[in-house]
């Protein structure tokens, strides 16, 4: 077994691991924006709870970027073209990279990390990766469709082809 065999296999189990607080995570984000949408941006109880909310659900971020970084490293399937690989790894990258830095954002944020100014421009930078991350996934996925059309018409046209020479 290779070495980067090994580190996908330790990947894999964490990835395992931390994925059990995505449930928490989704029920913190329904109370979160619940508490948003019960406030419509007032001061007032429910705003707190949205608030708190959300700094609560970065706790269940910590270290899920090993997820994408699981993904980056791992092969892609055979026979994707080199530019869906690129832009997939990419996107891996990104939103790792986002998440990384959003658990310095959260760091900042309850006062654990005391340089303030370099916590924001960590948000900041978090948030370009996001923003090119969902890119890169948007050009996946229509780069997918586009696959999927293209095999679509050939399956279509050797349907029609077949059913031409077919004599019952």
């Amino acid at each position: 077994m290779s070495s980067i065999d090994v580190v996908r296999a330790e990947l894999a189990l964490a990835v395992l691991y931390l994925n059990k607080a995505e449930a928490r995570d989704k029920i913190c984000r329904a109370i979160q924006y619940g508490s948003r949408f019960l406030s419509k941006g007032e001061p007032s109880t429910a705003q707190n709870v949205e608030k708190s909310t959300s700094l609560a659900r970065k706790v269940f971020r910590l270290f899920k970027f090993i997820n994408d970084l699981h993904a980056l490293i791992s092969p892609a399937p055979q026979g994707t073209p080199l530019a869906l690989v690129l832009l997939g790894k990419s996107k891996n990258a990104l939103l790792s990279t986002f998440l990384f830095l959003d658990q310095f954002v959260w760091l900042g944020r309850t006062g654990i990390y005391k340089n303030k100014e370099r916590a924001e421009l960590m948000g900041r930078v978090s948030l370009f990766c996001w923003m090119g991350s969902s890119v890169c996934a948007t050009l996946v996925e229509l780069g997918e469709l586009g696959r999927l059309s293209v095999s679509m018409k050939k399956l279509e046209n050797d349907l029609k082809k077949g059913e031409k020479y077919h004599v019952e």
